[in-house]
């Protein structure tokens, strides 16, 4: 089986971390997201992905260089932005039969096998992954019936609804969406979703409770981390509090959600708490870092206190300064 992969979007709520690297390949746990995304495919019989993405594209060749192994990735070249369902339609030349699109900024433990046969077993043309949430707002509910059909697919409603929202995983037959204009930017959510439901195609929902987190704001980046340590994601096993490869001095305190990567330094005294420390992050001598998130090569000096806050690669703040609430540019110091 194969899956198209999702990871053309410029992360614009994660920023600055992003404004060098894809938000696909951000680190979790030590490793770009995206080897997660992979692993989890393979795990469930998935042996080819297509990526495709306008933004930063470079970046991605050292990590399809990196990989190794099920799934094989083949790469298309988006000129210009497709949206979520022009990359789609973009790769139908590389499927002949029905695949997986995943959204390339969700962990999920999700059973893809199991989602797999429901589809085979159900006739549809496409299954979406579903979960029930109390406030459907920032989501794309799913209306469906007794039956699991999908009724309508109504993308981030405008009031608070409690309901069966779009949980990112879909199953396609390459011909339900044959027919759709390639080559420009298309909304699989907003534009081909309601198009194939409203001509009629058999269109059902898979709902599942697994674990399912949006890695797309800071808050849901760390709380990812944390769920993890926690045990709470199948598949994912870390206990460490931090990463082979950092270096933390005995004086310093680390509290239980914190995860620091190669090459982070924690000198004397520094205190971090609900934290994630990118490659090569510094906390100087009795900083604090608390509900923040270090970007490669970011730097803490001494006695600073940094809290609720996002450094991009290499920003700094100086010694004796308190930041709170904020997000630091890319290799600029804090104000």
């Amino acid at each position: 089986m194969k899956a198209v992969v999702l990871v053309g979007g410029e992360g614009t709520r994660l920023r600055p971390l992003t404004e060098t690297i894809p938000k696909p390949l951000l680190p979790l746990m030590g490793r770009s997201f995206l080897h997660h995304v992979l692993d989890h495919l393979a795990a469930h019989g998935v042996h080819e992905v297509i990526l495709s993405s306008p933004y930063l594209e470079e970046r991605f060749t050292p990590f399809i260089e990196s990989r190794h192994g099920d799934p094989l990735i083949t790469w298309i070249t988006e000129e210009s932005p497709l949206g979520t369902g022009g990359a789609v339609l973009n790769a139908l030349g590389n499927v002949e039969e029905t695949f997986f699109v995943l959204n390339g900024d969700i962990l999920t433990d999700l059973d893809l096998t199991a989602m797999a046969a429901a589809h085979d077993a159900s006739g549809a043309s496409v299954s979406i992954s579903t979960m029930h949430v109390d406030d459907a707002r920032p989501f794309g509910l799913v209306i469906t019936d007794e039956t699991g059909r999908v009724l309508e697919f109504r993308e981030k409603p405008a009031d608070l609804i409690p309901g069966d929202i779009n949980a990112g995983t879909y199953l396609i037959d390459p011909d339900a969406v044959a027919d759709f204009e390639r080559g420009v930017n298309t909304s699989i959510e907003r534009d081909v979703f309601p198009a194939v439901i409203g001509r009629g195609d058999l269109v059902r929902a898979f709902a599942s409770q697994c674990y399912w987190m949006d890695l797309g704001t800071p808050g849901k980046y760390l709380r990812a981390h944390f769920d993890i340590l926690e045990g709470k994601v199948r598949g994912e096993e870390f206990t460490a509090p931090y990463l082979e490869g950092a270096e933390v001095d005995l004086t310093a305190s680390l509290g239980r959600w914190v995860v620091a990567g190669r090459g982070v330094v924690v000198g004397p005294r520094a205190q971090i708490e609900d934290s994630v420390l990118l490659t090569g992050a510094s906390v100087a001598a009795g900083a604090k870092v608390r509900d923040s998130i270090l970007g490669p090569g970011a730097k803490v000096g001494e006695g600073a206190m940094v809290v609720g806050t996002v450094l991009g690669e290499g920003a700094e703040v100086s010694a004796g300064d308190s930041v709170a609430d904020a997000r630091i540019s890319t290799r600029t110091e804090a104000p």
